[in-house]
């Protein structure tokens, strides 16, 4: 099963509107450094929200299956972009008590999570490039 995301430069403005799966709509624009606005995300911001949300996620649905209470969840990814090879820190955080098997279950499932194996067993990009003039483009008035 595969995942499309779409984005389309919004004229004018350097932000992108982006469609996921032809079922949700999200808007990216340039980081405030590089003359964006700032009025969303960057798009390497969505990188380490994407995780920190699949490893909530993930841990939230797994604690559902054994009825576990974890209170409530607060997963931080820091995302170190500089580094070689990239360094993601991440803090799990649950406000109710869980005994030492339950933490440990659940390391094991945070690791699980489908963003993170995606990157850790690597990735492999496929470009292609090409040009479709619309219908408009070269008209004259």
């Amino acid at each position: 099963m595969g995942l499309t995301a779409t984005a389309r430069s919004i004229p004018g403005t350097l932000r992108q509107d982006v469609l996921i799966d032809g079922r949700h709509h999200l808007t990216t624009e340039a980081a405030e450094h590089v003359v964006g606005a700032g009025s969303a995300p960057a798009p390497h911001e969505l990188f380490p929200a994407a995780l920190a949300a699949c490893v909530a996620m993930t841990l939230t649905i797994y604690a559902r299956t054994k009825e576990w209470d974890l209170g409530e969840v607060t997963v931080a990814v820091d995302y170190d972009n500089q580094s070689t090879p990239r360094r993601f820190d991440i803090d799990v955080q649950f406000t109710a008590e869980l005994d030492r098997e339950q933490l440990a279950r659940l390391t094991k499932v945070a690791e699980a999570c489908p963003v993170r194996r995606s990157i850790e067993s690597g990735i492999e990009f496929v470009e292609r490039l090409e040009c479709r003039p619309s219908a408009h483009a070269g008209a004259k008035s």
